[in-house]
């Protein structure tokens, strides 16, 4: 798969149909495709309605580095086929999509493990930072010691909780 492809940052929306089936497109080997979409919610730490907006900001080239470095450290643990990581970033409001995670494999395990995998790792590795509205003003948005210990399954030391 072209790595161009592997990985985007952008801050246009994205279609999970097209995605899927780009990803799929001319492997009649995949028997099994895997996606999560993220979202942006309206609320944080159990406050209904508390969050306006979220702004993401990223450094570009490193961004995709590491996100490009984490795909290829799940291709080679897991038996996949392809994978694919989109990433929104600029400001977006609850419900906007945010993050797109599809992988591709010849079985529905492979699958399943892979996109959890990017997932847990993104949350926690990847260069963004988030910055949420709520009416009480804006504010930068830690990790939290839930993301550090779901990536620590997979055998990686994570420290960026508050």
């Amino acid at each position: 798969m072209d790595s161009a492809a592997r990985v985007r940052i952008q801050t246009a929306d994205f279609d999970l149909s097209t995605e899927v089936a780009s990803l799929r497109a001319g492997d009649g080997g995949v028997g099994a495709v895997c996606a999560f979409v993220g979202t942006v919610r309206d609320r944080t730490a159990g406050q209904s309605g508390a969050v306006s907006a979220m702004e993401l900001e990223h450094y570009p080239g490193m961004t995709e580095r590491a996100i490009e470095a984490m795909i290829d450290e799940a291709l080679r643990r897991f038996d996949l086929q392809g994978a694919r990581v989109i990433h929104r970033v600029g400001l977006l409001q609850p419900q906007d999509q945010i993050v797109l995670v599809v992988v591709s494999s010849a079985h529905r395990g492979e699958s399943f493990k892979g996109c959890e995998f990017l997932m847990d790792y993104l949350k926690t590795q990847a260069p963004f930072w988030k910055k949420e509205t709520t009416p009480e003003g804006a504010r930068w948005v830690d990790a939290r010691v839930s993301d550090d210990e779901a990536l620590a399954r997979w055998g990686f030391a994570a420290s960026n909780a508050a």
